[in-house]
């Protein structure tokens, strides 16, 4: 594997990443709001990972050859279909006949997990990155 196969691993994990943290952001954001423009509350977002590579030959054959490379990419944002969360409250103007309010299907103990296995990861591919840098500099020398 070449240096630059290296670093664009590495990219897509930090892309990948990125892209996790922007949707709990986002779920953390939206914890409380009972109405979105649907008109029913916000419901709670998941990223879904796939990696690059493929399994097949010709894929194996493409990547040896430099036109394509290894990595993580994200495949599609899901909404989490867990039920809505009914709290009692009868004076919120989002209240049912009951006095129940729908709150997002959001648990932000949950989201501050994933948040920090998501930075973790993030840091993890920015070592790589720096590791493989610093390989590439050291193998410049070499040459001296």
């Amino acid at each position: 594997m070449d240096f630059l196969s290296a670093l664009n691993i590495s990219g897509s994990g930090l892309t990948a990443q990125k892209m996790r943290m922007d949707v709990i952001s986002q779920n953390l954001a939206n914890a409380q709001v009972t109405r979105t423009e649907k008109g029913s509350p916000y419901r709670r977002k998941m990223v879904v990972l796939n990696s690059i590579e493929g399994g097949s030959f010709r894929d194996s054959l493409d990547r040896v050859m430099g036109r394509k490379t290894a990595g993580v990419q994200v495949k599609r944002i899901v909404e989490d279909p867990a039920p809505f969360v009914p709290v009692y409250d009868p004076a919120h103007p989002d209240a049912n006949e009951e006095g129940y309010v729908m709150l997002p299907n959001v648990n932000t103990t949950q989201e501050i997990i994933d948040m920090l296995s998501a930075s973790r990861a993030y840091e993890s591919n920015v070592t790589a990155f720096n590791a493989t840098k610093a390989m590439a500099m050291k193998a410049l020398e070499i040459g001296r």
